[in-house]
């Protein structure tokens, strides 16, 4: 049995504290601006810095825990730290990306005068701010979903900075500011699909659904093509945490095989079969060899 656990997160611990720095610095930045020039879409993308601040700090978290050794009372440590943290955020993105689009309709109809100049400053402040961050993370952002996570929010306040800068120039050029409450409908439509997903990823994980790119069929179909296997049951395959795919299986096999010590053999092919036969290697295999006369006893709700 392998327990390979892949954990970057002491590479990946001084990235998130970079771009929480920066965040944050953009986030004061940007509702300082949205106080000045009156701008929905500064504020909105304000309030947008100030929930990935805020996830940037539970992926902090999460990164101090993912450190922490497995032990008695935690046998897989604390590697789902980060997928708690990825459902957190998406939660918190889903709240503002409503919050945002209220407003912004209410806008559309009674507009608030804005400062399209000042606007236009704060908007390139926010967006240099975002490039930096989104160059800190890039190489770290496949480590796991906290970090896909963190990125993802980084790249989309970099969009909302695009859409507060279009909004700016064309409410400067054309005094029409309703293009304030369409530039903040244009960062709630950013946020709210990124969310859903990301929140969809974290609960599959934790209602432990079989991980996309494996097939139940197809695991037992070639578990049985193994010789002396009779049939599989009780099969379960889940995520613990990126990198970390676990199957449990009972596996009855011939009676002779006991007898003759072939069971060992068995074993070794059985995990050597699921380690290399999917797209997803499954290093993390318990497998219960059971004869025919035990699987008739067995009390199982599966």
């Amino acid at each position: 049995m392998s327990h390979h656990h892949h954990h970057h997160a002491p590479a990946t611990h001084g990235r998130l504290i970079a771009a929480f720095a920066v965040t944050f610095s953009i986030f004061l930045s940007e509702l300082i601006g949205a106080f000045i020039t009156g701008s929905l879409a500064l504020l909105a993308d304000a309030g947008h810095m100030l929930v990935d601040s805020s996830g940037l700090i539970i992926a902090l978290f999460a990164s101090h825990l993912m450190r922490k050794p497995r032990s008695d009372t935690h046998t897989w440590g604390y590697a789902r730290a980060e997928v708690l943290a990825a459902a957190l955020q998406s939660g918190m993105l889903l709240l503002i990306t409503i919050m945002v689009s209220i407003e912004a309709i209410k806008r559309l109809f009674a507009p608030a005068e804005v400062v399209g100049s000042l606007m236009l400053i704060f908007g390139v402040i926010g967006l240099v701010g975002n490039l930096i961050s989104l160059g800190v993370l890039a190489s770290s952002r496949r480590a796991n979903l906290n970090m896909r996570a963190a990125f993802l929010e980084v790249a989309n306040d970099a969009l909302g900075s695009i859409a507060v800068i279009a909004a700016a120039g064309l409410a400067w050029l054309s005094g029409w500011d309703q293009w304030d409450a369409i530039a903040s409908l244009a960062i709630a439509a950013l946020m709210g699909p990124r969310a859903i997903i990301l929140l969809r990823d974290s609960l599959k994980i934790l209602m432990e659904q079989v991980p996309d790119g494996l097939d139940l069929h197809d695991i037992r179909t070639h578990i049985t093509a193994v010789d002396h296997v009779i049939d599989v049951h009780d099969l379960h395959v889940s995520t613990i945490a990126t990198g970390t795919v676990v199957l449990t299986a009972h596996v009855t096999v011939d009676e002779k095989c006991f007898r003759s010590g072939h069971s060992q053999m068995i074993l070794h092919d059985i995990q050597d079969c699921v380690a290399e036969h999917f797209p997803i290697s499954i290093e993390h295999s318990t497998i219960q060899l059971d004869s025919p006369k035990h699987r008739d006893h067995e009390r199982l709700v599966h």
